[in-house]
């Protein structure tokens, strides 16, 4: 797909103008396609939450075209904040800071926390320096199910319920940003994404994995989310021909989400290989998990990504994926993955 990184004056001005009369824009970023409001309209922000179908204890995530505006949003900056902010923004990076005294609780949650992130796309960067101020933006699909990384994915999940969809073509990271807190000057990571763990252990030293007692809740922190409406199942590496077999038995249709092409013929499977390179396995994983939940399979197989640090974002959406869709409930209100 061609990239489009920017965007025709008219289309900037049209999006800024309903940012400012209160209503939703969807525009790319170079992880997912975010779903917008004016950050400092609590009734435009609520729109978000009513289109998503999200929960309100659910806190946003703030975009900003620059750190020189923290300040507007964020009571105080950790020095190891600044640090991290000067060697990965703008890109995938959110951080959670203690929140101005101007910020309302439908951005936080109903916390004493602000989650800000300034995005790489140019297009992002765009509106954001037109409209002046700061983006409300959580990912523009249906809460819980799979991220767009394309227009005609905001297209399809959301319809005539965004005002304006800025297309930028294919988001090139494909999944959602690292989030960060801090404990004073130690840093913790709440959920890996683009920035790897590893980037930000050699900039600050020791990091903190996981939520902790007193960890703000974060976008994506449920144990289940990212889901196609497919039932599908993590199976070892080693398995997954074995696993299409057993579940295409009566001539049932199966899709499969692998590393490699298939060691034989699967006569009633949907095979994608989606390599073995984490950073295009990563770009391309929701589009390739859309295209097999379209299939018509009545399950999704994938095959278990390397236990690296590499695939730790992958990783974690596959398993909160899996999560969502496989499985009953067993009375506690908890699903498990399928063995």
């Amino acid at each position: 797909m061609v990239r489009v990184v920017r965007a025709t004056q008219v289309e900037i001005d049209t999006a800024v103008q309903a940012l400012r009369n209160g209503e939703l824009v969807a525009f790319p970023t170079e992880t997912v396609y975010g779903l917008g409001a004016n950050a400092q309209n609590p009734a435009a922000v609520a729109k978000i939450f009513e289109v998503k179908g999200r929960p309100p204890s659910h806190p946003l995530i703030v975009h900003l075209d620059s750190p020189r505006f923290l300040h507007r949003w964020v009571r105080e900056v950790p020095q190891v904040a600044t640090r991290l902010a000067e060697a990965f923004w703008p890109g995938p990076l959110t951080m959670v800071l203690p929140r101005a005294g101007n910020v309302h609780d439908v951005i936080t949650g109903g916390q004493d926390t602000i989650a800000i992130r300034v995005p790489a796309h140019p297009m992002a960067q765009q509106l954001l320096t037109a409209f002046g101020g700061g983006i409300a933006a959580p990912s523009a699909n249906r809460f819980g199910r799979l991220s767009p990384t394309r227009a005609e994915h905001v297209r399809e999940e959301l319809g005539e319920a965004v005002r304006v969809l800025l297309d930028g073509g294919e988001c090139q990271v494909g999944l959602e940003s690292t989030i960060v807190c801090f404990e004073g000057e130690s840093v913790r990571l709440l959920r890996p994404g683009g920035v790897t763990a590893a980037q930000i252990r050699a900039l600050v030293g020791e990091l903190f994995s996981g939520p902790a007692g007193a960890a703000p809740r974060v976008p994506g922190s449920g144990p289940t989310h990212y889901a196609p409406t497919t039932p599908m199942t993590i199976v070892p590496a080693g398995e997954i021909d074995a696993q299409a077999d057993a579940a295409s038995v009566g001539a049932r249709r199966v899709a499969v989400l692998a590393q490699r092409l298939p060691l034989r013929a699967h006569k009633y499977a949907t095979w994608i290989n989606a390599g073995r390179r984490p950073e295009s396995y990563g770009r391309d994983l929701y589009n390739n998990l859309r295209t097999l939940d379209k299939a018509g399979c009545a399950h999704i197989l994938v095959q278990a990504v390397p236990d690296l640090e590499a695939w730790d974002a992958i990783r974690d959406r596959l398993v909160k994926a899996a999560t969502a869709v496989a499985g009953a409930d067993d009375g506690t209100g908890t699903r498990a993955v399928l063995p």
